[in-house]
């Protein structure tokens, strides 16, 4: 085995070394032979290119094209041209399961099952790092660089896992790149020569280890325990680093800084409310008689992108001992003060704590952030609500009609910020809200209409059976068909409050549970709710309830009645004594069989028949056109070459038989494609020199000997630069059998290619171009039709044009170096002088 494909196996093997780490992330272990496999067939197609050879572009390029058609046949084949190549649908496919892995990863513990989206992330993780190893490692021959992307793969599974064996983990992935680098070490002393060895250990016995291997596994073995002492040993810790993790919030840390990432909990909690039965979630008791408005609020979505809603990033900070006055409550609105004791349930874990809004403060055991902005607690260092309980104090602010109706405009920050949507929302959006809210004197009057609308007068219904889906016409599609749940419905008025002026977000958590006999609150999966809040400058966020048959409607929107009737307004889903609810709210409309199919995904009703409205924009239209041109043309493009060679080379032999030979400045020596001898027009000189004679007949000569021998390449002979010409013809007849007249053909141009080369005065022979016409129809007739066929479509001499680039790349560098050091010498006056001395 040559050093070359050593290396290539064992840049393989450290990546799937490295990857192992992966294994106790998923409950299958079966993908990693699948991800065998196809590392395999990339590192195959990796050492075909190299042994053409092409240009390391070329073959990065080429393994890239090979990865992806085999993601194709394995994860898109549905979806793919021919089963096999990815066309628009299986790109769409693959950022579908893409989305469907991430969402997996956020919703499962560890171990996860091996659903499609993990399996193709994990998959093609392994195969990006072992292309990435192979090209640095193999390609382009330095295996030091290629430990980044191994310590990638190793990192990424070491961030997930829970820790216990990390370290044997890291003796695997540290194993496979010190294999590496000892494989590129042989290989580079064996292009010395022999690898030298210590001298035998007994008469007539084998040589001991070669010195450079057993130094180097010693090396290695003292870096791995190196490695894994030293962070044993009690070290000092350094505060305030990168990092550090004290201060990083929300994630890893302890401290009491740091940022919660934009992670939608729309995700987590639906897939975590996802089943089929209704169980208990949280279980409270309060010291409040009105339960009508004890919402648990989770998290606040205040990030709109025209699609969905997500929490912004903000910054979290240790949960002080009193939480501070919710923003923009004045103290002339009524409040009273309320504790309710929260226990959750053993089996729910959720990332945010559910608390009544607005909390006052908040005693809770564990790792806990605050986050300001929202008011919200979320967990760090993976800490979760599973089996907790904690107590909440909190405020019932009670606004009456006339404060809010009274409300100033919001300050211009708050404003500007919750009050921006998208360029992409649909214009319907906008004119809907304006025409629902036409005649309203203030921002108050706007919300309640916004609010009536959903739930009474705009004909809407509460379905959960209605399918998900995104797309900047989703919120569109949502108002024209009247149909969805309590998701859709709150981003709806959200989104159009935003369009009138109104701050807006999206709350999600849990509606009002239901009283026990013993005094408690169960809080049920059916009680999983989404809410929009509206911001008004003296009362601060406002809860609103648009869901129909969902939730309580605020009494601050209620019209003021004698009596306690309101038979035109949507109740509460239950009564005080009412069982839960059958029907579900956004975390149960999708089960875990919808999920499979990819039939879920983030924020609002899609009409599947009619997704894009007027059609996919030019520019897909343009970029998949040319796409698809450059796969059809690229593979043509040898092909081509080859035409345009020959034609260049044998044009400018039908001009070797005069005696007045034309000058050009397109004549080299060698194998020059550029303008034919002859074709220069006006600019031909016809009574030349005899020297410009002898050089123009050289390469032309020259050129047709090429296109013999590329001739027989193409046909199976390859050629021999070693041989002289009349060797190399007599080699070409033997190889390929040709009869007496076509030998002499190549004897003929053996023959011509020797006088230009020895003779003192060159002269041009006429009919070469003929000659080697005869040579390729006799050749053409003694192979198959698959070899006729690769001489024609894939023929083996266009690797010279990768040859020609890197020659002339070669010159270039070489002139601007030469050109850089006579610069140097211009600039410094005493390089000049003491070249005159060595001179001298």
């Amino acid at each position: 085995m040559s050093g070359r494909a050593r290396l290539t196996l064992c840049a393989a093997a450290a990546t799937l070394m490295a990857a192992s780490a992966l294994l106790p992330l998923v409950e299958q272990t079966s993908w990693i032979l699948l991800a065998a496999v196809l590392l395999a067939v990339q590192c195959g197609a990796g050492a075909a290119t190299r042994r053409v050879p092409l240009a390391r572009p070329l073959t990065v390029l080429a393994q890239v094209l090979v990865t992806l058609v085999l993601l194709t046949l394995v994860f898109a084949r549905e979806q793919a041209l021919a089963g096999l190549i990815p066309g628009p649908q299986a790109f769409q496919h693959f950022a579908d399961l893409l989305r469907a892995g991430t969402d997996d990863v956020g919703r499962y513990a560890i171990p996860a099952p091996l659903s499609d989206g993990i399996r193709l992330m994990m998959i093609g993780g392994v195969l990006l790092i072992g292309l990435a190893v192979d090209t640095l490692a193999v390609t382009y021959r330095n295996a030091a660089p290629a430990g980044l992307p191994l310590l990638a793969l190793y990192s990424v599974a070491a961030g997930l896992s829970d820790g216990g064996t990390d370290w044997l983990w890291f003796l695997v992935a540290g194993g496979g790149y010190l294999m590496l680098l000892l494989a590129e070490s042989r290989e580079r002393l064996s292009q010395w020569g022999r690898v030298f060895g210590g001298a035998p250990r007994a008469p007539g016995g084998q040589s001991g280890p070669v010195a450079p291997v057993r130094t180097g596994r010693r090396i290695g073995a003292a870096a791995l325990g190196v490695a894994l002492a030293v962070p044993l040993l009690p070290l000092p810790a350094i505060d305030g680093g990168l990092l550090d993790g004290a201060g990083t919030g929300a994630g890893p840390g302890t401290g009491g800084g740091g940022t919660i990432s934009a992670v939608n909990p729309l995700v987590s909690l639906r897939d975590s409310l996802n089943v089929n039965e209704d169980r208990t979630v949280l279980t409270l008791r309060t010291n409040t008689g009105d339960l009508s408005d004890l919402y648990l609020r989770i998290v606040s979505l205040d990030d709109f992108d025209g699609t969905t809603w997500k929490p912004s990033k903000r910054d979290v900070v240790a949960v002080p001992d009193e939480l501070p006055t919710p923003p923009g409550l004045s103290p002339q609105v009524r409040r009273a003060e309320i504790t309710t004791r929260v226990a959750a349930a053993d089996w729910y874990a959720q990332d945010w704590l559910p608390m009544p809004y607005p909390p006052s403060g908040v005693q809770v055991s564990g790792r806990w952030r605050y986050e300001p902005v929202g008011m919200t607690v979320v967990g760090d260092h993976r800490q979760t609500t599973r089996g907790k309980s904690y107590e909440v104090n909190s405020l019932q602010v009670r606004p009456t009609a006339e404060q809010l109706a009274a409300a100033p405009k919001a300050r211009g920050s708050l404003r500007g910020e919750y009050t921006q949507v998208p360029e992409t929302l649909p214009a319907v959006v906008s004119r809907t809200a304006r025409e629902i809210t036409d005649g309203s004197s203030n921002d108050y009057e706007r919300a309640v209409k916004l609010q009536d609308w959903f739930a009474v007068t705009g004909g809407f219904e509460y379905d959960t059976e209605v399918e998900v889906g995104t797309g900047k016409d989703a919120l569109a599609r949502f108002l024209r068909d009247k149909q969805g749940f309590c998701v859709h419905f709150s981003f709806a008025m959200a989104a159009m409050a935003r369009t009138l002026g109104i701050p807006a977000r999206v709350a999600v958590g849990f509606a009002p549970g239901s009283p026990q006999s013993d005094g408690s609150v169960a809080v049920s999966l059916k009680d999983a709710h989404a809410w929009p809040e509206l911001y008004f400058e003296g009362v601060g966020w406002t809860r609103f309830e648009p869901t129909p048959t969902r939730g309580t409607t605020p009494p601050y929107t209620l019209p003021e009645t004698s009596g306690n009737a309101v038979p035109d307004l949507p109740q509460a889903s239950r009564s005080a004594g009412a069982a839960p609810s059958a029907e579900p709210s956004a975390s149960t409309s999708c089960t875990a069989e919808d999920k499979r199919l990819q039939g879920c995904a983030d924020a609002l009703p899609l009409d599947q028949a009619d997704q894009g409205g007027g059609g996919p924009p030019w520019y897909k239209i343009a970029g998949w056109t040319a796409l698809g041109l450059v796969v059809l043309v690229l593979p043509l493009l040898p092909m081509v070459w080859r035409l345009r060679r020959r034609s260049v080379r044998l044009a400018s032999a039908q001009h070797t038989g005069s005696p007045a030979v034309g000058r050009s400045g397109s004549g080299t020596l060698g194998d020059g494609v550029g303008q034919p001898v002859g074709d220069a027009g006006p600019a031909v000189l016809l009574d030349p020199p005899p020297e410009e004679v002898g050089e123009a007949a050289a390469a032309h000569v020259l050129r047709v000997w090429r296109e013999l021998t590329d001739t027989a390449w193409d046909y199976g002979i390859p050629p021999d630069d070693a041989l002289t010409p009349r060797r190399a013809a007599d080699r070409i007849v033997r190889l390929g059998e040709l009869d007496q007249a076509v030998a002499g053909s190549v004897h003929r141009l053996a023959g011509a290619v020797e006088q230009v080369l020895f003779a003192p005065q060159p002269r041009a022979e006429a009919g070469l171009a003929e000659d080697v016409r005869k040579v390729r129809v006799a050749l053409r007739a003694r192979v198959g039709r698959r070899t006729r066929l690769r001489a024609v479509v894939a023929p083996r001499s266009a690797v010279r044009v990768v040859w020609d680039l890197s020659d002339r790349w070669t010159a270039v560098r070489a002139t601007c170096s030469a050109r850089l050091t006579a610069l140097a010498r211009r600039v410094r006056p005493g390089s000049r002088a003491a070249d005159a001395r060595a001179g001298g």
